[in-house]
């Protein structure tokens, strides 16, 4: 198994943080500093440390939550309670961390597991695992306005443009909008309406890839197995 594969396992963090974590001299394997993130290592017999405590392959954990608003997508923060406190302390003890953010004032679907592969197919713009939102703007948005949204923004220096962008029949009339991304760069969707002349009063995300939130009160979330959550992200069911 990778290293870098290894430590995402363990719940050590994502993929690409745990190949900066090893190439920062933080891993030692059977007593060794190894800076490849693609050392091959065996879980069963390595001894392998992450600033000095000894790994070991956590069990798979799959969790979907309704993300209240004021809650951080964190491991630990100074100023603002993170989204793993909402856990009991069986679940995190197995260090599930964020699928992916969502920022501290929005809400919705939020994927946590320790499962690395996971965390990155639906985190990777190649799996073509998409996101959708509903967005409570601060004023009206007519259709012209809107053309200009779909055509898209440069952002980051790359240019970004919603899958789909479309109103909402629902109060406050001309306000809230239904919009799919692919990409899920850093706030995206309130950079967008920026760059449209608006601002994001409300923010919450209903899907990931297939799965759509229903069922969960905000904060609330539920268990899932690698083939329920496998099957509502990846393939629909």
């Amino acid at each position: 198994m990778r290293l870098n594969a290894f430590l995402a396992a363990c719940g050590v963090a994502s993929r690409r943080k745990a190949e900066a974590i090893i190439l920062g001299g933080g891993v030692r394997v059977n007593g060794r500093i190894v800076l490849l993130p693609y050392f091959t290592v065996d879980p069963e017999r390595d001894d392998v440390q992450c600033d000095g405590r000894r790994l070991v392959l956590s069990p798979p954990v799959y969790v979907a939550m309704n993300k209240p608003p004021g809650v951080v997508c964190a491991m630990t923060d100074k100023y603002d309670p993170v989204v793993v406190d909402l856990l009991p302390e069986r679940l995190r003890r197995e260090r599930v961390y964020p699928a992916g953010r969502l920022d501290r004032d929005s809400e919705g679907l939020l994927i946590l597991t320790n499962d690395g592969t996971v965390a990155q197919n639906i985190l990777h713009p190649s799996k073509g695992v998409t996101k959708e939102y509903e967005a409570l703007l601060n004023i009206e948005i007519n259709e012209r306005q809107m053309e200009r949204w779909r055509g898209g923004f440069e952002i980051e220096g790359r240019h970004v443009a919603p899958l789909c962008l479309a109103m909402l029949d629902r109060e406050p009339r001309g306000r809230w909008l239904r919009i799919v991304i692919g990409e899920g760069l850093k706030r995206e969707v309130r950079t967008m309406a920026n760059r449209a002349g608006f601002s994001v009063q409300t923010l919450i995300r209903r899907r990931i890839g297939r799965m759509v939130l229903e069922n969960l009160q905000v904060g609330e979330f539920v268990e899932l197995s690698f083939s329920e959550l496998y099957t509502k992200i990846f393939e629909g069911g």
